[in-house]
C-alpha cells in the first residue's frame, strides 16, 4: 500500500505536496486487490471497536472529561475502555438519516463496494458537514485507495473540528511516512501519543523514527 513517488505524475505529486503544506492528515476491509491495494501489516489505522458503550448526552463536557481520563489512564485496559467511550461519542449524530447512511457506508466498505461507500459518505457530509466521523471515514477510504491528496483534505476537516482526534493524527503520521516526510511523521505520531498514550504500534513507530532522525533513544 504506500505511495511510490517515482510513479506519480508531476501533477498528482504537486497536489499531494500542496495539501501537505496547508494542513495536517488520516484516519478494515477484507483484502481484494481488484478493489483496493492490500494494506501492509503495519498500516492498520486506529478505528472504533465493534462494540461501543452508551455515552451521556452532554458531548462537550463528556469529551473533555474522557480525554483527561485517557491521558491519565494507569494501564492499557483502562485506556481502551476510555477510548471506546470517546469513539462512541464521536460516532453519535442527532440525525437519524446520517446515522443510517453511515451504517450503509460501513456495510458497503465491508463488501468492498468502495464507490458506493464514498457516495454514501458524500451524502452524510452534505447533510451534516459538522459530523466529524463522516469526514474521518471518507478520509480512511481515500487512504486505502492511496488517494493521499483527498485523504489529506478530509483529515484537515477532522482536525479543524477535533484537534485531539488520535485516529486522524496517527493516520497523518502514516501518510507522512509513506511520503518520506519522516520528521512530519514523527511530529504527528508524537501528537497522537500525547492524546492517547496507549495507541497500538504508535510508540514503536515513534521510537524507530526518533532513533533514525535524532540518533538516540527516546
Amino acid at each position: 500500500m504506500g505511495l511510490n513517488l517515482l510513479g506519480l505524475s508531476a501533477r498528482r505529486l504537486a497536489i499531494v505536496i500542496a495539501a501537505l503544506l496547508v494542513a495536517p492528515v488520516v484516519a478494515s476491509a477484507q483484502e481484494d486487490p481488484r478493489v483496493i491495494p492490500p494494506p501492509r501489516t503495519q498500516k492498520k489505522l486506529p478505528e472504533a471497536p465493534s462494540k461501543l458503550p452508551k455515552v451521556p448526552a452532554d458531548r462537550t463536557r463528556g469529551l473533555d472529561f474522557l480525554f483527561g481520563a485517557l491521558k491519565a489512564a494507569p494501564d492499557e485496559a483502562s485506556a481502551k475502555h476510555v477510548e471506546a467511550r470517546i469513539w462512541a461519542m464521536w460516532l453519535q449524530t442527532p440525525s437519524d438519516t446520517a446515522s443510517l447512511l453511515m451504517t450503509r457506508a460501513k456495510a458497503a466498505l465491508d463488501a468492498q463496494n468502495i464507490d458506493v461507500a464514498l457516495k454514501l459518505l458524500d451524502a452524510v457530509i452534505k447533510l451534516r458537514p459538522d459530523y466529524i466521523e463522516a469526514w474521518n471515514r471518507r478520509a480512511t477510504i481515500y487512504y486505502l485507495k492511496n488517494d493521499y491528496a483527498h485523504s489529506l483534505q478530509d483529515i484537515r476537516q477532522v482536525l479543524a473540528r477535533e484537534p485531539r482526534h488520535f485516529g486522524a493524527l496517527a493516520g497523518l503520521g502514516m501518510i507522512m511516512q509513506d511520503l518520506g516526510e519522516e520528521k512530519r511523521a514523527l511530529e504527528a505520531f508524537r501528537k497522537a501519543l500525547a492524546v492517547n498514550p496507549y495507541l497500538e504500534k504508535v510508540p514503536g513507530m515513534v521510537k524507530q523514527l526518533s532513533e533514525k532522525i535524532e540518533g538516540r533513544d527516546i
